[in-house]
């Protein structure tokens, strides 16, 4: 399919009068989290929960900052997660995209809000 991409809206709820980052995110459906590059956190101020262990592409593990909580916006949806500071270029993992009920459009590789759904996101609770 390629590559697909999206800008979102991170802010620090812990910080209302700061200001939002816009940002270009990869996003992947086979990975779990958020992940942002450390300037990001930085420039939110967030603050590092913890550390995690995390296994890359690479088969090694490494022990990374746990930050949050962090705020995601996407078109009319939002979420609040926790993120992993790790590499240089922000990625959106499954847990948000199902959190803000968001897929990837396949003909045209865009991230968009569920059509079966278009005003608020949904979910299964069986």
């Amino acid at each position: 399919m390629g590559l697909v991409h999206a800008n979102i809206v991170l802010s620090n709820p812990r910080k209302e009068n700061d200001k939002p980052v816009e940002i270009q995110a990869l996003v992947d459906t086979g990975a779990t989290m958020l992940c942002i590059p450390q300037h990001i956190a930085l420039q939110l101020k967030l603050d590092e929960l913890e550390k995690r262990e995390v296994k890359t592409a690479d088969g090694k593990s490494h022990l990374v900052p746990y930050v949050g909580p962090l705020k995601i916006q996407f078109q009319n949806r939002f979420c609040f997660v926790g993120a992993l500071v790790l590499g240089d270029q922000p990625l959106l993992g499954a847990i948000p995209l199902e959190d803000m009920d968001l897929i990837i459009h396949p003909a045209t590789r865009k991230l968009i809000v569920n059509p079966e759904s278009p005003n608020i996101p949904a979910y299964f609770a069986m």
